[in-house]
């Protein structure tokens, strides 16, 4: 890519990102941004990449979660604490399932822009421009509010740094001490409602304490009170991504600087789009987003711009259906990239796809329909002989009320008390626990076909 210039978006057709009308105001945040630090680095970057290709060779499995969209009034160290915490404890249970290392991608410290179906929205007669995250305009749906106004990229820039701190401290500092991490797990399958899960539960003990018999202690090995984690955002508002885009002075290739990995949306990935064009010329890991309406064609086109050298955990394929439509849609596009030998991580959105009005007025995803889609996800690439890389959720640790379902149950009735989301529904801390469990469970099951084949 050695001609490709960070600035080419802006000569290609640009969707679902606004219209500044104050064009010095714009240029002043983009020029401050821009002297910034970035917020990763190039070395890191490199490192999730290298672990995505163990991901799609089977060698480790992606968990991607966090945020539908971050706000700025809900900003603080506990909600990031307790997501990242969740997320720890997911990883834990997956890895026992997989008998693989989790990789951990939080969509956090920069998932603040949201691409949206329509560009106004009506409320009692009045009809304003649509909110399209906090990096953007504002949530309240005041004319004044919905105005795009560029000084929110300096605020989340703020924000990002802020989170992508009290991670990294998170991550090396001892919070993420593996006994600690089951210690909670234990808590959550305590209670009456998941004793079902116990069982699994009681085995990962069991493997801890025989590793801690064996020597292999948090005193003795690090890597067992640290973790890896990485930071992924839809590079949706692009003059926030070029500020930030850096050159690498080791490889001499563009760095995006707002975060490990970024993705493109379903709404966002024309092949001859602004969106492609950014995401094509940075080293960063890439996520795309794979809808019903994505062609066979459209893949191909897309796998050859976006990751021309075939690099394996260059890109990931984000696949997001709808429970009962991952058969009529995943094989086609399996079938595409077998076609082209293309190295790809596949992955299973199980969120986006599953969104319905419940009877209460409220936007929410029932978690059988999430659940339902992880296992079609899987039972297409178990017959088509693929790998299924990993699972991508909207979710958070709070005890938030936004999905329906799961083992405690919250009805249509619940969605009011602790409906909490600026945009989208997100699983809370029990359901994504228990999520986790589900998809172990997978996990496991595939693990054993595996190796009873090889046996055979």
């Amino acid at each position: 890519m050695t001609n490709w210039q960070k600035s080419d978006w802006r000569n290609k057709p640009r969707v679902q990102m606004p219209e500044y009308t104050d064009a010095a105001a714009l240029s002043a945040v983009e020029g401050r941004l821009a002297s910034y630090p970035p917020l990763v680095f190039a070395g890191e970057a490199r490192k999730l990449k290298q672990q995505l290709g163990a991901v799609s060779r089977g060698e480790a499995f992606l968990l991607q979660g966090g945020d539908c969209a971050e706000s700025f009034a809900e900003f603080g160290a506990d909600a990031i604490r307790d997501t990242f915490k969740v997320m720890l404890q997911m990883a834990m249970v997956l890895t026992y399932g997989a008998k693989v290392p989790v990789v951990k991608v939080g969509r956090m410290a920069g998932q603040m822009a949201k691409p949206r179906s329509a560009p106004t929205e009506t409320v009692n007669g009045v009809e304003l421009p649509s909110y399209r995250g906090d990096i953007i305009n504002g949530f309240d749906f005041t004319p004044e509010s919905r105005i795009p106004d560029p000084e929110r990229m300096s605020q989340a820039y703020m924000q990002a740094a802020a989170t992508l701190n009290l991670l990294r401290a998170f991550s090396t500092g001892g919070f993420a001490n593996v006994h600690e991490v089951h210690k909670w797990t234990l808590g959550f399958t305590d209670t009456n409602e998941v004793k079902k899960y116990s069982d699994m539960a009681a085995r990962i003990t069991d493997t801890l304490d025989f590793m801690e018999a064996a020597g292999l202690t948090t005193e003795t090995n690090h890597e067992l009170q640290t973790v890896d984690f990485y930071t992924s955002h839809e590079a949706l508002l692009l003059e926030y991504e070029e500020a930030l885009c850096r050159l690498d002075s080791t490889s001499g290739k563009w760095l995006a600087g707002s975060g490990h990995m970024i993705w493109i949306g379903d709404r966002t990935r024309q092949p001859d789009g602004a969106h492609v064009e950014f995401c094509k010329g940075v080293l960063n890991p890439i996520g795309l987003k794979c809808g019903p309406s994505m062609t066979s064609g459209h893949l191909k086109a897309l796998m050859a711009s976006l990751n021309p050298e075939n690099e394996a955990g260059r890109l990931t394929l984000i696949a997001r259906f709808g429970a009962g439509s991952v058969g009529e849609h995943l094989p086609r596009l399996i079938k595409a990239v077998e076609e082209e030998g293309a190295n790809v991580v596949w992955t299973c959105d199980a969120m986006h796809g599953n969104t319905i009005k419940s009877t209460t007025g409220y936007k929410t995803r029932p978690f059988d329909s999430v659940l339902r889609e992880v296992k079609e996800f899987f039972a297409v690439h178990n017959a088509e002989g693929t790998i299924p890389g990993g699972v991508h959720f909207e979710m958070t640790g709070k005890d938030v009320t936004e999905c329906t379902g799961g083992i405690r149950a919250v009805t249509d009735e619940d969605l009011s008390s602790r409906y909490h989301t600026a945009c989208d529904p997100r699983l809370n801390a029990s359901q994504s626990l228990e999520l986790a469990f589900l998809v172990s469970e997978e996990l496991s099951a595939r693990r054993n076909k595996l190796d009873q084949a090889k046996a055979g």
